[in-house]
């Protein structure tokens, strides 16, 4: 495809699936036209770019639906002062929308290649405000806490204390909990030292996390 044909296609793309999924922001609307989502798919894939699918990155990772990115940095309600966690760089787009809204963005990564491929290609993009850390975030990250704004990109069967406690009073967190065919997209808002508050945004299904959670096991 040339670039002309991935400009076409990245509007299509915006008005036919993220559109019609209630993203209506925007801001991300505009983020979302600006930054080449084909830049940071596989190359295998790269034609594929702008289809309503995941997207396999190998080692058992997807990269997101283009809808399910854009609602995800939708419903975070990024602020140009925030401070971000990422649990799953993946490919590095999640990671330069991000950066592309916030004040920092701590990307975590637990598959060495992913993490190096992705600092390759969000140095070429000019995205400088990013620190990757290869490493297990799945029960939570507490280098460099606390957070303005959490996502987690990959599902877990259930969200460790960890990871709401590593929130800013006034932040927010996005987790995609529980076990397919059912998983709930949960926002965690902190309102104070001890209390927050939650919300289920709607349902989707996304591979787990390695090395997540898993709820305890009654013994009878």
């Amino acid at each position: 495809m040339s670039a002309m044909d991935f400009a076409v296609a990245r509007q299509t793309m915006i008005e036919r699936q993220i559109r019609t999924w209630d993203v209506l922001d925007q801001r991300v609307l505009d983020l979302i036209a600006r930054v080449p989502r084909e830049d940071f798919v596989p190359k295998a894939y790269r034609g594929m770019a702008f289809v309503d699918m995941n997207l396999p990155l190998g080692h058992g990772e997807v990269m997101m639906a283009p809808k399910l990115e854009a609602r995800l940095v939708q419903e975070l309600e990024i602020a140009p002062t925030d401070k971000v966690l990422e649990i799953g760089t993946g490919s590095g787009y999640m990671t330069a929308l991000l950066a592309s809204l916030a004040r920092h963005v701590v990307s975590i990564e637990i598959v060495p290649e992913f993490s190096a491929d992705a600092a390759n290609k969000l140095a070429r993009h000019g995205l400088h405000n990013i620190t990757l850390e290869v490493g297990d975030g799945a029960r939570g990250w507490e280098r460099q806490k606390p957070y303005d704004v959490i996502l987690i990109s990959g599902s877990l069967p259930v969200l460790p204390q960890s990871l709401r406690d590593s929130l800013n009073i006034g932040g927010r967190l996005i987790a995609i909990v529980g076990k397919a065919p059912a998983m709930d997209v949960k926002r965690i808002r902190r309102i104070d030292a001890l209390s927050f508050t939650e919300d289920s945004l709607f349902e989707t299904v996304l591979p787990p996390l390695r090395n997540a959670t898993e709820p305890a096991r009654f013994v009878f």
